[in-house]
């Protein structure tokens, strides 16, 4: 089964920005749809964005117009772009399968905070 490995958290401030990457053990081009979800504090994981295999793409309403996310199947790798950054956009970030996922990384924590 494919393994992914998330990169790229860190702690930013409010209005900042991040970048993260995910790297699949796999090819994601014969995966299809990748997304990003994330998990905050006592709260269930959700779904952040997704990307199909012929590049559409689509983010839910609280980060649309602020998150991007992309893919390059030549380097089995999908980012997240998030720009203005808001305080409750901090959590865990995972990248999976979209729709019936794999197993799960280890993902990589945003904190945003003054």
């Amino acid at each position: 089964q494919v393994q992914f490995k998330e990169s790229g958290g860190g702690l930013v401030q409010p209005g900042g920005s991040l970048r993260l990457s995910c790297v699949a053990s796999g090819s994601i081009r014969n995966i299809g749809g990748m997304a990003w979800y994330r998990q905050a504090p006592g709260k269930a994981r959700e779904l952040v964005a997704r990307t199909l295999w012929n590049g559409d793409t689509y983010a839910v309403a609280s980060v649309r117009g602020r998150f991007t996310i992309s893919r390059d199947n030549a380097k089995n790798t999908v980012y997240l772009q998030m720009n203005s950054l808001k305080s409750e956009d901090t959590a865990v970030y995972y990248c999976n399968r979209f729709g019936e996922n794999y197993s799960w990384g280890q993902g990589t924590q945003v904190t945003v905070s003054s």
